[in-house]
């Protein structure tokens, strides 16, 4: 039931940690945010040579985490002495098994940000911000492309798909970190000999300001370039990928052809798992690389699931995955549908076309 017109609002916390970056975002159940706070990515199992190892490295994310909630309770303005924040909804990256998700509630319960919360992987927060607030559509697919790729789908009777989503290990390719690695093997065997000529030999060390590859393997192995740059490289994958037309570059245009087709395949799969490529479903598409709607990948996409899933109906979604978790705890606190309407107000382009 949805708060009357009398009754206080209650306080709501969101939180979206990715692979690179955390959002908390502190609301009220009229939908008013109050709070806000960004913070360095969520890497809990990052090296964890066993379960203990894994546990402790748990901890030590949620550390950081912590750093970044109080961050946005100390932006908010001054409340009544003692008032608790309600209900907490967390979409976490690296929570990519029931069983890891399960395990982080309740490390997240124990820290006592909340009276209640739940966690959910961070690709259930791009799901929640496309459909609708008023429930007249629960299903759908929700793709992220970004640091790295999932994808999830829900069916009108609530049940769900996912993927393990843990890299290589369950045949997952793609997203920024995979394509930049690509994108460096590819270029590297041009350069020496190994390979088919590509304008990536050139291009990558270029946007480092370096004469060539040898000098840029060097520089990241030795770690002058730090690990996380490479991700500076998707876009200049793209850039040589160019939109389609005669003069791509072969080798970057099949890296991102290929990337289009990884994306079809989890979304088709998906659907088909659920019974819905017969039935009209959102497809939401969100992270970095999706939502860049770069022309090649982007029309590759459609035009592909035009042909596999013609009943989707594909979204890109600008607005940050914030807005997802925030939803999702205005639905736990029982919020009024007027204020998710207040809050997707606050962000300038909740959805893309």
């Amino acid at each position: 039931m949805g708060l009357s017109g009398a009754e206080t609002p209650r306080r709501v916390l969101a939180v979206d940690a990715g692979n690179s970056k955390t959002d908390v975002l502190l609301a009220d159940t009229d939908g008013r945010v109050l709070g806000t706070a960004r913070g360095p990515g969520f890497r809990p199992a990052t090296g964890a040579a066993d379960a203990a190892e894994a546990a402790a490295a748990v901890e030590r994310a949620l550390d950081t985490l912590a750093e970044t909630v109080r961050a946005a309770l100390t932006a908010a303005p001054p409340g009544r002495p003692g008032d608790p924040v309600h209900h907490l909804a967390a979409c976490l990256a690296n929570a990519d098994l029931p069983r890891e998700e399960r395990a982080l509630a309740a490390s997240v319960a124990n820290r006592g940000w909340a009276a209640s919360s739940q966690v959910v992987n961070d690709t259930f927060a791009v799901l929640r911000a496309g459909l609708p607030d008023d429930g007249s559509a629960r299903h759908g697919v929700a793709l992220v492309c970004g640091a790295g790729i999932n994808c999830v789908g829900r069916a009108p009777d609530g049940r769900v798909h996912r993927f393990p989503a843990l890299g290589a290990l369950s045949g997952d390719w793609g997203g920024g970190g995979g394509l930049a690695d690509a994108a460096l093997w590819h270029a590297a065997r041009a350069a020496d000999g190994r390979g088919a000529p590509t304008l990536l030999a050139r291009a990558l060390p270029a946007h480092f300001g370096l004469p060539g590859m040898p000098e840029l393997i060097e520089a990241l192995h030795l770690g002058e370039l730090p690990p996380e740059r490479r991700h500076e490289l998707t876009p200049v994958l793209f850039a040589v990928a160019g939109d389609g037309d005669g003069d791509a570059d072969e080798v970057a245009g099949r890296l991102v052809d290929r990337q289009a087709d990884e994306i079809v395949a989890l979304v088709r799969v998906t659907l088909d798992r659920l019974g819905l490529l017969g039935e009209p479903t959102p497809v939401l598409l969100g992270g970095g690389v999706a939502a860049a709607r770069h022309p090649r990948l982007h029309g590759r996409v459609l035009r592909r699931l035009a042909e596999e899933a013609p009943r989707a109906r594909v979204t890109v979604l600008s607005a940050p995955p914030v807005l997802g978790a925030a939803l999702l705890a205005l639905d736990a606190a029982g919020a009024a549908p007027g204020a998710h309407a207040a809050l997707r107000r606050r962000f300038a382009d909740t959805r893309g076309g």
